[in-house]
């Protein structure tokens, strides 16, 4: 159990599953409160009934603010917010800029990636963030703390990724900023940027496919687990010193072109 954590509470968006699900997990075990901020409304609900007390499910659209707003209203209900993890998925476009037939790529998946995995990023942070700075200030001075999440893509976007590519390098960019904007609040800002992870979308390619992606990995060579994405975001949430920072959790994992 984690002592700064038993009179908080916490939002994960994209908590129903995969990474988000993990820190959900975590988190609920070292004692936060937890809203699993997700459209996933079945799955969230319930994770929210298995963890029991201190957990809730609000169905939650990230680009939306009054959407936001009721998962963060939720969480200060259930305890003191001061956390959050921005862990949402849905989709990826893959799609070369200009493709084989010589059209150009299709201008409304490269905006609504943006719009999931940028735009929607910062809509939780800056919402969560205006409630935290509201917060008592804790014994170490500050207020809290997020996580976002990024991908290795966003340094080494592959062929066909310039949409998730475009998107998880803006999160990269706005961690520090972010974290320089939230200095004077006492909110840290870090991320999250995972390599080749076996979420549950990433086992239902097969084991076959599991094999070669983890052939890529130097070591150790497979894929990283939810489990280990939740133990970075909590060291990350903890530790008072690590401000905007990214941590690559990859296994030294470089994406090539394909």
């Amino acid at each position: 159990m984690v002592a700064a954590f038993e009179e908080a509470s916490a939002i994960v968006s994209g908590g129903a599953g995969g990474l988000g699900e993990a820190a959900v997990r975590r988190l609920h075990a070292e004692g936060m409160a937890v809203v699993i901020a997700d459209l996933a409304e079945e799955k969230g609900e319930q994770l929210a009934k298995e963890l029991g007390e201190r957990a809730a499910f609000v169905k939650t659209d990230v680009t939306s603010e009054a959407s936001v707003l009721s998962a963060v209203e939720k969480a200060n209900e259930l305890g003191q917010l001061r956390y959050g993890v921005v862990a949402h998925g849905g989709f990826g476009v893959a799609q070369r800029m200009v493709q084989r037939d010589g059209s150009p790529a299709d201008l409304s998946g490269f905006t609504k990636t943006i719009d999931l995995y940028l735009t929607g990023t910062y809509n939780v942070a800056r919402l969560v963030a205006a409630s935290v700075a509201t917060a008592p200030e804790l014994a170490s001075g500050g207020r809290g703390a997020l996580v976002l999440t990024a991908s290795i893509a966003g340094y080494e976007g592959q062929i066909g990724q310039t949409s998730y590519a475009a998107a998880k390098a803006g999160v990269i960019g706005l961690t520090l900023a972010a974290a320089r904007d939230l200095s004077s609040v006492g909110i840290r800002v870090n991320t999250i940027a995972p390599g080749t992870m076996k979420t549950p979308i990433m086992e239902s390619v097969g084991e076959e496919a599991i094999a070669k992606f983890s052939a890529n990995v130097p070591y150790p060579k497979r894929l990283g687990t939810p489990e280990e994405f939740a133990d970075a975001a909590t060291f990350l949430l903890t530790n008072g010193y690590v401000n905007g920072e990214v941590l690559r959790l990859d296994g030294a994992q470089r994406f090539q072109p394909k």
